[in-house]
């Protein structure tokens, strides 16, 4: 009687584990010999194939796909028709055969302009190689616009110069470059360009306002301010008070000792260097339009300047943003990187994280748009004591200059930028 296997049952065999290493080994020995292959293949075939547009693509998988059909279906139309594009594609892959060499030098004069002020540069390019170059055409990135110069055919040595003018109504940092040498055939199915220069910057700096240097607050002391805390060493005097163990005897005054008889010292309010700290908000929210956007920033930045000027300490602070203050022109800089944000987070909270790791300010300048509410700079002021000066500033553009008191805060509406030197007068 024969019985059959119980397959379900059998006991599942596997290869040794030398045979999976041996084949692990293989696989991965071969993959290694095809990555060797193909990578070397890919970094030298990739710059020819990006060279092919968009429409040379097009017209040769068409001229391909018309030839195939052509063939299968026996149509000689389809046939001439897949040839044709097919020659085009091959003789238009002549126009980009060799190879130039350039010297190209990108210039802006000046580097750094105010809103309106004209802004020129300047492309120089020169040829480099040993015999005449070929007529080329140059394109040069300005901004969101793009210049097209036709560089014609050059000798050996010369050099051919084109200007061009820089877009400056706005306040913005203008990125000019690369400048690239672009050739290709008149059909556009292909496309080498080639990168000569660097990216280069000009700084479209807001326009800003003198202040008078007194002006609210902003003060060039060599002492420092007085405050309201008491200390036992400082160069404000206060009053006179018990000796106490401990005390540093230098401020004994023993006029007033000797005269009632038992040891008095001095008592000194604290003094201060002046700290000014502008917070700016850019959160899009606050203000009514672009222009009122902008006012703000020439507001901000004019009152910057004056402080810096004065070589009075400052902070600037806007939404993700520590402004440098060393130099007026690093400022300015910067103030041309401000840009607006869309966010939901309450100008309390923006000001109370922006300033937490700054130096306690003795005076506070708080610049927003018309669509801040006033109870909004008040919630902000505070945030620090009250041994402060605060200065809030409501951009409004177009409005009448007025002032509104919220709590013991003065609230200065501000509507053309010619209105801040009497504000800030006004508020000292």
């Amino acid at each position: 009687m024969t019985v059959a296997p119980d397959i379900e049952n059998a006991p599942t065999t596997h290869p040794p584990s030398s045979v999976r290493d041996r084949a692990a080994t293989t696989t991965r020995f071969i993959g290694n010999r095809l990555s060797t292959l193909i990578v070397p293949v890919t970094k030298a075939v990739n710059p020819i194939l990006a060279t092919v547009s968009a429409t040379g693509w097009l017209v040769a998988v068409t001229g391909v796909v018309l030839l195939a059909a052509g063939r299968a279906l026996g149509w000689s139309e389809l046939i001439f028709l897949g040839a044709t594009l097919v020659a085009a594609f091959v003789i238009a892959a002549f126009f980009i055969i060799g190879r130039a060499r350039f010297t190209v030098s990108v210039r802006l004069n000046p580097r750094r302009v105010t809103v309106g002020e004209r802004a020129i540069g300047e492309m120089i390019v020169t040829n480099a190689a040993k015999r005449t170059s070929l007529a080329t055409t140059f394109e040069l990135p300005v901004g969101a616009g793009l210049a097209v110069f036709g560089v014609p055919a050059l000798e050996t040595g010369a050099a051919s110069e084109e200007l061009f003018a820089v877009p400056t109504e706005r306040r913005a940092v203008i990125i000019a470059g690369p400048a690239r040498s672009v050739r290709g055939d008149r059909l556009g199915l292909f496309r080498r360009s080639v990168d000569w220069t660097d990216p280069i910057e000009l700084f479209v700096h807001p326009r800003t306002t003198r202040l008078h240097p007194t002006a609210a607050g902003l003060v060039r002391d060599l002492e420092g301010q007085v405050t309201k805390k008491i200390t036992n060493s400082d160069m404000a005097f206060h009053a006179l008070r018990d000796y106490v163990r401990g005390d540093d005897v230098r401020y004994v005054h023993w006029r007033s000792s000797a005269r009632t008889g038992q040891l008095m010292v001095r008592q000194f309010e604290e003094s201060r260097r002046s700290q000014l700290t502008i917070i700016h908000s850019s959160n899009r929210r606050y203000y009514a339009s672009d222009d009122e956007f902008e006012m703000a920033i020439s507001v901000t930045a004019s009152i910057a300047s004056q402080v810096i000027r004065d070589a009075t300490q400052i902070s600037v602070v806007t939404e993700g943003m520590l402004l440098r203050t060393h130099t007026v022109q690093a400022m300015l800089d910067d103030c041309c990187r401000i840009d607006g944000v869309d966010t939901d987070e309450h100008a309390r909270m923006f000001a109370r994280e922006a300033t937490k790791r700054l130096p306690d300010p003795s005076v506070l300048v708080i610049v927003a748009g018309s669509q801040m509410e006033p109870a909004d700079y008040r919630s902000i002021q505070r945030l620090f004591g009250g041994e402060l000066t605060v200065v809030a500033l409501r951009i409004a553009h177009g409005s009448t200059p007025r002032v509104q008191d919220v709590a013991g805060l003065q609230v200065y509406t501000i509507g053309q930028l010619t209105d801040l030197p009497k504000i800030m007068a006004r508020a000292q």
